[in-house]
């Protein structure tokens, strides 16, 4: 803490200089600048850190002033640039050549600039003569950037190891694995191969797609400080009064925002997590069915296969009301401690949800819910999930979106059918059949050694030492021992059914052909004796 101090102060001091102490209940500044000015032109010089914070912040005009919400908003792309000449000194050392070599147009008047680098425009070079030269725009990181960053996340670190040790919710809110989560992802961004690959991944993901579109990478002219991709052509999400008068349907493109979110989560489990009004733009081609334009990949989200279930289960019980299984599943995942009762884990959330559902977006306070639910994670020591906490933040950007878009949108409607699809597809026998053929060859490795431990386990079930007590207690456990060793025997029998049933159909499809009729309905039979087997051991 004693390293952070400087940092500290530095932050102090900007916060006096431009009187934001009034956001906290001191006397409004002395400033004929609005407040909303002052606090955006405060966290673009405390640096990228600060920038995102104030970008998260403008996409909730619901819980923020709606002065304040509009001037932060300008921190989406329009922070203070660098210079063009510098841009181009950083674009010619990174990719070893000059300007002239590479474009045959190069505007030094930046596009766009954000928190972490700037955007310039620029016409590749034709590669033939019936190439008029590619439309690209060029993404050059902030000189410096590194080190301001190193800085404040070493103030977060700092911050966080202090909470964790003196707060008494510092445990359970895991501030230190919040900021290295945090840590993970700032300096993911600012690594633009890194971004230039999140770009071609959701570009393969949604390829065809009519909900929405991602540039072309130009890999050939993309370095870690250098990215170069294909410019796109729409109205800003920002321009909502230009989109109105185009006569844009909104309700569609609500609609649409909800849908990519969803699918990109749990269809692609790989989404894009900075969604924020200056990264999202609209193809207006088609204004009853409009479509997305995305841009700036710097932070995408993944969960493991288990968050990533245990999500879901969650979402699909909380929209089917089932207040019951959402207490069941937090229980199994460790998200609250084992010794809750789930009944009042239960009554809880019912308390919490029931009150939400069935309202258009416009009607609900998600401020006031997110409160009452933080209310009730301290009450039974939830654990925060660091891992969550990017999705969860782009969960809110996402709902302001549709708020701002079409108040009327009815998330659950919208969110429902997805999820629905998405656990089917899971679960559905095909499915099912798909995943054991991918992992056949490792099953069928691993079955002579499950086999002899088995054998194993079996053959010590019956020995008992004589002198260990009287003749009725023997006799008791032996009978205990024999049942047991009968379910440990059935369920041996079952596990190994499915198994055998699995590598018939999965070595018949290794070829990519069909299984014949005769080998699914052998396989079929396996799995009829696995089920016979683990119904009769754990009856």
């Amino acid at each position: 803490m004693i390293r952070a101090t400087p940092r500290l102060w530095a932050i102090w001091q900007v916060t006096r200089r431009y009187g934001l102490s009034e956001f906290w209940g001191g006397k409004p500044a002395n400033d004929p600048r609005s407040r909303g000015e002052r606090l955006r032109l405060a966290l673009q010089e405390l640096g990228p850190v600060f920038i995102k914070f104030g970008q998260a912040l403008s996409t909730r005009p619901d819980i923020l002033p709606h002065d304040v919400a509009a001037e932060l908003a300008q921190l989406q792309d329009k922070v203070e640039p660098f210079g063009g000449a510098e841009a181009r000194a950083i674009i010619e050392k990174s990719l070893g050549r000059s300007i002239e070599e590479m474009f045959i147009e190069f505007d030094e008047k930046p596009l766009a600039a954000a928190s972490v680098a700037q955007v310039h425009t620029a016409r590749l070079k034709p590669q033939d003569d019936g190439d008029p030269g590619f439309e690209v725009v060029i993404k050059v990181l902030r000189p410096g950037v590194h080190e301001r960053v190193e800085k404040d996340v070493a103030l977060l670190r700092a911050l966080a190891e202090f909470a964790e040790r003196w707060h008494p919710l510092g445990k359970r809110l895991r501030p230190r694995e919040v900021v290295a989560e945090y840590e993970r992802v700032i300096f993911d961004e600012l690594d633009l191969m890194r971004e230039g690959a999140n770009c071609s991944l959701l570009r393969r993901n949604w390829l065809g797609s009519e909900l929405i579109y991602h540039p072309i990478v130009f890999w050939d002219y993309t370095r870690a400080d250098v990215l170069v991709m294909e410019r796109i052509h729409g109205v800003s999400l920002r321009e909502i009064d230009r989109l109105r008068e185009m006569g844009v349907n909104f309700q569609v493109l609500a609609e649409r925002g909800v849908e990519i979110f969803f699918k990109q989560v749990f269809r692609d489990n790989f989404f894009h997590a900075d969604m924020h009004p200056g990264n999202i733009f609209v193809d207006v081609s088609d204004v009853k069915k409009p479509s997305y334009l995305a841009v700036d990949f710097g932070i995408v989200g993944q969960l493991t296969p288990a968050d990533l279930r245990y999500l879901a289960e969650n979402f699909l019980a909380f929209f089917n009301r089932d207040y019951r299984r959402i207490a069941e599943l937090h229980l199994e995942s460790g998200w609250i401690p084992a010794d809750v009762r789930a009944e009042d884990f239960e009554s809880a959330i019912r308390t919490v949800s029931e009150p939400i559902f069935g309202k258009p977006i416009k009607d609900i306070s998600f401020g006031v819910f997110l409160l009452r639910l933080f209310e009730i994670a301290r009450r039974f020591n939830y654990q925060v999930q660091p891992q969550l906490v990017l999705l969860q933040k782009t969960l809110l950007t996402t709902e302001g979106l549709g708020r701002q878009l079409y108040p009327d949108l009815d998330l659950w409607k919208t969110a429902k059918p997805i999820m629905e699809q998405w656990m089917w597809n899971r679960i559905n026998p095909s499915a099912t059949f798909a995943r054991l053929r991918k992992q056949g060859p490792q099953i069928a490795e691993a079955l002579p050694e499950l086999a002899q431990n088995a054998m194993k386990f079996l053959a010590k079930g019956g020995a008992l030492p004589s002198n260990s007590m009287d003749s009725g207690g023997v006799e008791a456990l032996r009978g205990e021992l024999r049942s047991a060793t009968r379910k440990s025997l059935h369920a041996a029998i079952g596990g190994t059914a499915w198994v055998v049933g699995a590598l018939l159909y999965g070595l018949a499809s290794l070829n990519g052909a069909a299984p014949s009729t005769a080998v699914v309905a052998l396989s079929s039979v396996f799995v009829l004796v696995g089920c016979w087997g683990w119904f009769k051991a754990f009856r």
